[in-house]
């Protein structure tokens, strides 16, 4: 008889690495009501694999108490078995929330913002990654489409039969670059997705024999790898809440109170959002990524997108309608940066923050010379989430302070290597 593969229960740390333990499959039923064992001090485990400084020591227990609904089951195929991935939640041993669990972070943040507003949040993350082992094609092309195969049609089987429910795959601008977007859904599902997504491909290309690389940036000279964060928000009876065709843009009044938030906010979220040394490379005009803090109608420079809509074919405006965050890569913990866009926009909601003026996708770069840029680096984006002390205080402190350490020590380790050493070295854990 063949045993049934084993299950890997998991957490996605500061580093936005999937790291847990496996248990026989017929531990299932007990794993999924009692968890098991993890350490606090494993949040502290950055991505180049040292443990940062950190409160926790050598002491305290927690359990990883996996999630029902966020689980997938991998492919036995290439020689490798079959595994099923639950991600979890970091509870205290008595099943108390653990203050420091970034799945928490993100499920507080949205009781909390549908309680304030009655509103809830609807999500999507794109990820754009590098497939190694191509031959040189064209941007977009069919050719480049094609040269993926069989391992980008089996990608999208894959996902459909796993419930990820993929939306377009797409041969993307960069060298040997692809995305991946996945259709809209409740936002923790959503940010579950998005990492449940990347251990998907990560599997698949490893069957195929391929390299596959989320980091922000391969090459200083090329084309950066982001996560665009959609977000739209529906009334308790599902209507959209964030279109109104008579404002600029289209952008209802609550949508650019949302949206405020998040602008002033940004220098501090971009540390959470961008949080890599190698991040902010991407983060520069001309780049097609975040080029300034502002919101753009349909402008790909802008920090934070109304994104296009069709009416081809009976398309609903106010359905398809959202905000693109676009400040974000995959070296993000997809829990915390869900977590602090929501906390943000509500605080642009309940606050009084001057409401944005969408800039029109016709904007020219002159016009915007004066919008506030994104921080230079990671050190300086870490100095402004310290100094702003609203989103400082969104984090318990030992949350916070390790997350500061854990980026402070990634720094440390690239701190002398040039551009194009720093971007690889970041490829290689990413």
């Amino acid at each position: 008889m063949t045993a049934s593969p084993p299950l890997f229960i998991a957490t996605s740390d500061l580093a936005a690495v999937t790291r847990g333990r496996a248990v026989p499959a017929r531990e299932e039923a007990a794993v999924l009501r009692r968890g098991v064992g993890w350490v606090p001090a494993d949040l502290a485990i950055t991505s180049f694999g040292k443990i940062a400084p950190n409160v926790f020591g050598s002491v305290g227990d927690l359990r990883l108490l996996p999630v029902p609904a966020a689980r997938v089951q991998m492919s036995a195929s290439g020689g490798l078995p079959g595994t099923s991935l639950h991600l979890a939640e970091q509870v205290h041993p008595d099943g108390r929330p653990w203050e420091c669990c970034p799945r928490s972070f993100a499920r507080f943040a949205l009781d909390d913002f549908k309680q304030a507003t009655g509103l809830d949040v609807i999500a999507s993350f794109e990820h754009e990654f590098t497939l190694g082992g191509l031959r040189p094609t064209a941007p977009f092309s069919f050719e480049r489409y094609r040269s993926a195969e069989p391992f980008g049609s089996q990608l999208l089987l894959e996902l459909e039969e796993l419930g990820l429910e993929p939306e377009n795959w797409l041969p993307e601008y960069g060298a040997d670059q692809f995305e991946i977007t996945l259709c809209p859904t409740d936002a923790l599902q959503a940010a579950d997705r998005a990492i449940l997504l990347k251990e998907v491909v990560r599997d698949l290309a490893r069957r195929h024999g391929r390299q596959v690389s989320f980091a922000p940036l391969p090459d200083p000279d090329g084309s950066g790898n982001g996560v665009h964060v959609h977000l739209s928000l529906r009334d308790a009876d599902g209507r959209p809440a964030l279109y109104d065709p008579a404002r600029p843009g289209g952008l209802s009044e609550l949508g650019s109170r949302f949206a405020a938030g998040i602008l002033n906010h940004a220098p501090a979220l971009s540390a959470i959002t961008a949080a890599s040394p190698a991040s902010f490379l991407r983060l520069q005009p001309h780049r097609w990524s975040a080029g300034g803090i502002f919101l753009g109608e349909r402008n790909r420079e802008a920090l934070v997108r109304i994104c296009p809509t069709s009416t081809l074919g009976g398309g609903q405006t106010a359905e398809q309608y959202n905000l693109e965050y676009r400040a974000a890569d995959a070296t993000a913990n997809a829990w915390l940066t869900l977590g602090v866009l929501i906390r943000a926009g509500l605080r642009g909601i309940t606050e009084t923050y001057d409401s944005p003026h969408p800039w029109p996708e016709g904007a020219t770069q002159e016009d915007l010379a004066g919008v506030p840029a994104l921080p230079g680096n990671l050190t300086e984006a870490l100095a402004e989430l310290e100094k702003d002390t609203i989103v400082a205080d969104w984090f318990h402190p030992h949350l916070l302070d390790t997350f500061t350490s854990v980026k402070r020590a990634e720094i440390e380790h690239v701190h002398n290597l040039d551009p194009s050493a720093l971007c690889e070295e970041v490829s290689r854990v990413h």
